[in-house]
């Protein structure tokens, strides 16, 4: 098969949004204001675990990456998710959505609501971006193209669904925007670039086929430990 210029490579790329997370009908429960307290605690818990272990498959790009410059670049996404002190960062505003809706923090940093599946799901992503060539990770987070929107909504839809969620609290959100919206867009940008061979085009795809499952597969994991208390 020829390889796909890269408009069509883009297009493959841009086909998967159906696959998000964002159709999951948990996150639509979220969003239509459907859940309790708990399945709100029982989510925030879980999805600590993902937001946790970006850094460390961001990290683990950088070990596979021969190149500087997109070492350089990739270690900004490091800086933005740990932040560079213990009270700024990605990890520390979702810690607070977490206190927010009831948690305390040692219970989420003890991991005590943690599904086995989604620790099993979040592990496999990890474990794909240590094992997987780098640009094949890099495209495997190309779910951002599909955050940005969804992040909106979910401010606005939070803020009218749950009365004792405030506007601070969900700064992760906030905060985010407009970071993932610029990534999403560099991200594609790479990974056109370097995608050489119908092959590697091939192979990206299936990538982020394979973090749409691993989101899905969380969600999946949530909903049954919500069911289940």
């Amino acid at each position: 098969m020829s390889r796909l210029n890269a408009d069509e490579f883009s297009t493959a790329l841009r086909g998967l949004s159906h696959r998000y997370w964002g159709t999951h009908p948990f996150h639509r429960r979220l969003h239509e204001g459907d859940l309790d307290e708990r399945e709100l605690r029982i989510w925030a818990a879980n999805r600590w675990y993902y937001q946790s272990m970006i850094p460390q498959k961001d990290a683990a790009i950088i070990s596979n990456c021969p190149l500087p410059q997109v070492r350089r670049q990739w270690l900004d996404r490091i800086v933005y998710h740990d932040g560079r002190t213990e009270t700024d960062g990605g990890l520390e505003r979702w810690l607070r959505l977490c206190e927010a809706v009831g948690l305390s923090r040692e219970e989420v940093l003890d991991q005590r609501h943690l599904a086995p599946a989604v620790r099993f799901a979040v592990d496999a992503y990890v474990n794909f971006a240590r094992t997987r060539p780098w640009v094949e990770a890099v495209a495997s987070g190309l779910t951002e193209m599909f955050a940005g929107h969804l992040m909106k909504q979910r401010v606005v839809d939070m803020l009218a669904a749950y009365d004792w969620i405030r506007t601070e609290d969900l700064a992760y959100f906030t905060n985010r925007i407009d970071a993932v919206s610029g990534e999403g867009q560099a991200t594609l940008d790479l990974v056109v670039e370097h995608c050489v061979t119908r092959e590697q085009q091939d192979a990206a795809i299936a990538a982020l086929s394979f973090k749409c499952d691993v989101l899905w597969s969380m969600l999946d994991a949530i909903e049954r430990a919500a069911a289940k208390q």
